[in-house]
């Protein structure tokens, strides 16, 4: 059995409009400056509040409490607002069920965001496990959420761990399985290579055409 485990933001769906105007209107009611849509890609990855802890100035990192606190209300009202799958995504994910091969995400988003927005924009899809950013596990890059996700399967086979950042291919590595990077999302392919993604997708039909000739490659041996 082949699994793929997909990170979310900036994997399966662009996401940065509207985290970035949540952490802002944060910083706007404190009276901080706020960043641009392209700094906020250097700020994700690792959680909603590290995101927060980066964006305050250096001097008032340690408001970043009370600036979750602002951006997890509003964000709770707006991560639909403008948050989209990216283009070639539904398709990937409906060849990869249709050849069998289990789906489940594994993200730093807080875990009830991560289920709201799969369920609202990929309502057609199947995923065996969808797991985020939550207190009773650490964080990627360790490799606790693949073990739970893999731990849970029926069956244990080929996985891949796909993402757009070194903190996805570092979860791979950590967990002992391969990585597929994906260089639309928000870090680009100069990232995944420095980490050394064992593949990198430019295309969602990429995702799709490694893990099927993969999986067919098993097959022949």
């Amino acid at each position: 059995m082949i699994t793929a485990i997909f990170d979310m933001d900036g994997t399966l769906a662009d996401t940065i409009a509207d985290l970035s105007d949540a952490v802002n209107h944060g910083l706007r009611e404190m009276g901080y400056p706020e960043h641009s849509y392209k700094e906020y890609k250097h700020f994700v990855g690792n959680g909603a509040q590290k995101l927060c802890y980066r964006a305050l100035p250096d001097e008032h990192k340690d408001d970043a409490g009370k600036l979750h606190e602002l951006f997890s209300e509003y964000y709770g009202r707006h991560f639909l607002d403008k948050t989209v799958v990216y283009d070639g995504i539904t398709d990937c994910l409906t060849a990869l069920e249709a050849a069998g091969v289990q789906l489940a995400i594994a993200t730093n988003k807080p875990q009830d965001f991560a289920r709201s927005i799969a369920s609202a924009l990929l309502p057609d899809i199947h995923f065996v496990k969808i797991l985020g950013g939550c207190a009773e596990r650490p964080k990627k890059p360790d490799p606790a959420i693949i073990a739970e996700i893999i731990g849970s399967l029926p069956a244990e086979g080929n996985v891949y761990m796909i993402g757009d950042s070194n903190v996805d291919v570092r979860t791979g590595k950590n967990a002992g399985i391969t990585s597929i990077g994906c260089s639309w999302g928000f870090r680009g392919r100069q990232e995944l290579e420095e980490e050394g993604a064992d593949f990198i997708a430019e295309k969602p039909s990429d995702i799709t055409n490694i893990i099927l000739n993969k999986c067919k490659s098993h097959e022949d041996e």
